[in-house]
């Protein structure tokens, strides 16, 4: 079983010493994955298992176990290779939309100029004005030029390793985020999901507010940070809870009034103690956005979008010529790929335009379901009598068990034997305090 990297950052996070409880609460994961996650570390790294008088279980971690694993385990530093080899790979992936464009736009400007040379070439030998199509305007061309991007040099390189130029800075008011190339990638496809962790970040929210009203909460101190709560009667009966018991172990105490609270035994236990850590009223989802490059970035990219398809339609009406689709060399290339270049042209605007509309619906979705969070957190603050007596009772239930060092009956850091033997020297000492106290 490879190690849990969330499990192994919890256990570094909270200095090496920790319960079940404890890296469910960090990670939000369920406790049942933790424990396991926690066993098998343990064995792996040589961990010790610590269990106090009251048979509750600590795990102590040596502080070198990320070294141990990696020197034990193949695959990590592998794993660890091809994260390093895929970042460069993703960058080149990036950069490589950018790069097409660029070259989709000289290709078709300099087939664009072959044919005009072809054409004035062909009207110098024939005075009589044929050839293809005429004599364009005399034996003088004039090729438009134009600056097409900023300095590309600068724009291969990654972000680490250049500095953006102040007169970009001030003319739009902000700091570019990325390079010119990697924001045309950004143009086109955005910069991923912003609440790609909002799973983990609702699991550690709600195991936070869960230890911090001390392992036992009612239903409407959780509501804010779940999704659709289903209809009045699963909301009545408080249906939404379930997969918050399931993954912390927890289970429902009845008041005598019928209300439910929901108490969870793992979450009460911890090798440290902790303060209360503070936590949003609600859980918020983040907007989607449209592009992180800045907006002279974009309209760079709408720029030379604009002109590669310009370009392509120009290009299109002078490849209908029959005569000038037949020439080879350049124009014979272009000609032989322009259904890929016209294609890239169309989808490189058209694209955004649709991806623009999808972030637009997305948002809505967004904010309704941030709205109906809210409204839950703002109905727990204004608690009515009901929910009162709810939260009064589920505090009978509050508690906080520290496994410390002093308190534990068996540890794998020693041996069986000697524990065994202080055990019962601190039974006889207990005994023989009584029998002198009598």
């Amino acid at each position: 079983m490879a190690p849990n990297p969330d499990i192994m950052r919890a256990i570094a996070q909270l200095d090496y010493r920790v319960t079940a409880g404890d890296v469910a609460a960090k990670t939000g994961m369920e406790l049942q994955t933790a424990e396991q996650g926690l066993l098998a570390l343990a064995a792996d790294v040589g961990g010790h298992m610590q269990v106090s008088d009251e048979g509750e279980l600590a795990y102590a971690f040596p502080r070198g176990m990320q070294g141990i694993l990696q020197s034990k385990y193949f695959r990590l530093r592998l794993q660890e290779w091809w994260n390093k080899v895929w970042g460069v790979l993703f960058y080149i992936i990036r950069i490589s939309f950018g790069i097409v464009l660029i070259a989709s736009i000289v290709l078709i400007l300099l087939t664009i100029v072959a044919i005009f040379i072809a054409i004035n070439s062909q009207s110098r030998d024939n005075n009589r004005g044929g050839g293809f199509g005429g004599n364009m305007g005399g034996n003088r061309i004039f090729v438009p030029t134009f600056w097409i991007g900023p300095n590309w040099f600068y724009a291969f390189q990654p972000p680490s390793q250049r500095r953006y130029y102040r007169q970009t800075q001030t003319r739009f008011g902000e700091e570019p985020k990325m390079s010119f190339l990697e924001a045309i990638f950004s143009f086109l496809f955005g910069d991923g999901n912003p609440n790609a962790d909002l799973e983990e970040r609702r699991w550690q929210t709600v195991a936070t507010v869960i230890r911090n009203n001390g392992g036992t909460v009612v239903a409407e101190q959780i509501a804010p940070y779940l999704d659709d709560l289903g209809g009045s009667t699963s909301q009545e009966l408080e249906d939404y809870m379930l997969p918050v018991l399931t993954r912390f172990n927890g289970r429902p105490e009845v008041s005598p009034e019928g209300h439910l609270v929901y108490r969870f035994p793992e979450l009460q236990v911890m090798a440290k103690e902790h303060g209360a850590r503070s936590v949003a009223a609600y859980l918020k989802e983040l907007p989607w956005r449209f592009s992180e490059a800045s907006s002279g970035q974009l309209m760079g990219a709408i720029a030379l979008g604009a002109v590669n398809f310009v370009g392509a339609l120009a290009l299109g009406s002078l490849l209908r010529d029959a005569a000038i689709a037949e020439l080879g060399g350049l124009v014979g290339f272009t000609s032989g790929i322009f259904g890929f270049l016209l294609a890239y042209a169309v989808a490189f605007l058209g694209v955004p335009l649709a991806r623009y509309f999808w972030v637009q619906w997305r948002n809505q979705k967004v904010e309704v379901r941030n709205e109906q969070r809210q409204e839950r957190a703002v109905a727990l603050n204004q608690a009515d009598d009901e929910l009162q007596k709810k939260l009064t009772f589920a505090s009978e239930f509050a508690t906080r068990t520290l496994v410390t060092e002093k308190d534990l009956a068996y540890t794998t850091e020693r041996d069986l034997t000697e524990q065994e033997i202080e055990q019962k020297d601190k039974i006889d000492e207990e005994w023989q305090k009584r029998l002198e106290g009598l």
